[in-house]
């Protein structure tokens, strides 16, 4: 494992909005100590930007996937990337 910084940008679709998902997350991405911001979108989705280490950026991947994320997660599509390092902390947008 390096000590490289990632940027995990994603779209959760299913029933993630109105049932905490995105204050769920936000603790998640604490607790990973990542920064960045999650969001509802208009079409019913959540977007995620999230920057950390590749380790923490593969937890929250998988807990996305997981039972343990809120509401009913269908899909989670996603890419990594270099991080812009954009970010001092972590944010719900609303």
């Amino acid at each position: 494992m390096t000590d490289e910084t990632l940027r995990l940008t994603a779209r959760i679709t299913g029933v993630v909005q109105g049932v905490g998902f995105r204050y769920w997350t936000a603790r998640k991405a604490d607790e990973l100590l990542l920064k960045g911001t999650v969001r509802n979108s208009a079409d019913g989705s959540v977007e995620l930007v999230a920057e950390g280490s590749a380790a923490d950026v593969d937890s929250i991947v998988k807990w996305l996937h997981s039972s343990r994320a809120p509401g009913r997660v269908e899909n989670v599509d996603f890419q990594v990337s270099d991080a812009t390092g954009e970010f001092d902390d972590f944010r719900i947008i609303d």
